[in-house]
């Protein structure tokens, strides 16, 4: 399995009178259980906004009638098996503003790739198929995949979380009842587990109710069409107020364009917290050496501030060892603690000092068939850094029905758990819920090489 890293929006998250940003394009993804409906409810939207092409409407219909699901099914598997396998992002745009769409996988073994969609982004429509419920129990539960991704988006920082109840238009005058049902039962999640919640919509994907435009009264709703609401969410406030992070991600040997990077090398990559501007003292990872930056560069080569969100070119006033997979970071006092340079896994207690800490405590999505166990190594990716880590302890796994931590001494495959995690060399993590970026790594198998978990830092 490729890994995959975050690549966030480069448009601006703030008004210039500091109200959240509702006009840039929306990136959001469409998750729950499998065969809910969301690549339906995509193509409904591509559809009814007038996105589609005749040739693209002509090639998924069937029988004068478009199979709405075939916008996003590309994959031959997809279309043989009529499940969704990879995230697959469509483009569409309406007269108030743009948007970027993520269909997740709903099946279990996919979970990867819904956290690899989730963690880039700006909203999230969680879809729950009033079908497969007993709607007529006011005490009914939800099913453990719309439990489990409804989690993910929340642990995952996903600013904006709906609730779309679909597929009510199959159960004609008893739909009233069901979406009261459901939307209690939506209501004890998100209060259980803390997540604040956009909207509760009713929804027919297949028919097209309150999904673009609105049905009045419709099980008894009376707000607005999913639609409407997501031109109303914000887009994701990139971490500007913290300190200033930067990994390279490339380095440009000694530019011959002395006007932009003075004869010295540039290093490129996207600002991970705060903001790049000349002048500042920073410090490198894992060097630990102080450097100045002498000037930054926009992604046009144009000198001035960069901020988090964004690409940027920096040059420093010295030739220091700087290479891929570096961080650039804020220069901290000295007296805060020593520079770790411990190049193995002792168990020596682990030291926080100006250039990064080797001990973590985090919560990881678990996603590989291998269950993750104390004593294990894996290959950890924060940023562009590649280190060895080793899992020193798990502390619990939650159990996804009563949202409950449990004592386990392992995590099997899409479990969520809380564990303790000693790395090879230091990096620069922030706890998830303060930065985003920082904040979160990415656990790889050291011999298979697939993508086996991804971790925040508690």
């Amino acid at each position: 399995m490729k890994t995959t890293t975050n690549i966030a929006s480069n448009a601006s998250t703030t008004t210039a009178t500091g109200q959240l940003d509702t006009q840039s394009a929306l990136k959001f993804i469409t998750c729950g259980s499998v065969d809910d409906g969301k690549s339906t409810l995509i193509g409904r939207l591509l559809l009814d906004s007038k996105s589609v092409l005749q040739d693209q409407l002509a090639n998924v219909s069937k029988s004068g009638e478009a199979d709405l699901a075939q916008f996003t099914d590309g994959l031959s598997a997809e279309r043989e098996q009529g499940i969704t396998i990879d995230v697959a992002y469509r483009y569409f745009a309406t007269p108030a503003r743009k948007f970027i769409i993520g269909d997740a996988p709903g099946h279990e073994q996919y979970t990867r790739n819904m956290v690899t969609a989730a963690s880039s982004a700006d909203a999230a429509v969680v879809l729950v198929d009033a079908t497969k419920l007993p709607w007529q129990d006011p005490a009914l539960e939800l099913l453990p995949q719309t439990r489990r991704h409804s989690l993910l988006c929340h642990l995952l920082r996903v600013p904006s979380i709906v609730f779309a109840v679909n597929k009510l238009d199959a159960l004609g005058d008893d739909a009233r009842t069901a979406f009261r049902h459901i939307a209690a039962a939506l209501a004890r999640l998100a209060e259980h587990a803390g997540i604040e919640v956009a909207a509760t919509v009713p929804i027919s994907a297949l028919k097209g109710d309150n999904v673009v435009g609105t049905s009045p009264g419709w099980c008894g709703y009376q707000g607005p069409s999913l639609l409407d609401i997501l031109q109303t969410l914000p887009v994701t406030p990139a971490d500007t107020q913290l300190p200033f992070a930067f990994p390279v991600q490339w380095v440009e040997k000694f530019s011959s364009s002395a006007d932009t990077s003075q004869g010295r090398r540039v290093f490129w990559g996207r600002v991970a917290g705060g903001v790049a501007q000349p002048g500042q003292r920073i410090q490198v990872l894992p060097s630990g050496q102080s450097v100045t930056v002498a000037q930054v560069l926009s992604t046009t080569r144009k000198p001035g501030s960069v901020a988090a969100g964004h690409s940027a070119g920096v040059v420093l006033d010295r030739e220091v060892d700087v290479s891929r997979g570096d961080w650039l970071l804020a220069q901290v006092d000295q007296a805060q603690g020593a520079i770790i340079s411990d190049d193995d896994f002792s168990d020596t207690p682990a030291t926080s000092g100006p250039v990064g800490r080797r001990e973590l405590s985090a919560t990881v999505a678990w996603m590989d068939d291998e269950p993750l166990v104390a004593g294990r190594v894996y290959w950890a990716l924060h940023g562009h850094r590649w280190v060895k880590a080793r899992v020193k302890r798990v502390v619990h796994r939650l159990e996804i029905n009563t949202l409950a931590e449990e004592a386990a001494d392992a995590l099997p495959a899409n479990s969520i758990g809380h564990i303790e995690l000693l790395l090879q060399e230091p990096i620069a993590a922030l706890p998830f819920a303060q930065a985003r970026v920082q904040g979160s790594l990415v656990l790889v198998d050291t011999a298979s090489h697939r993508t086996a978990g991804a971790v925040l830092v508690r």
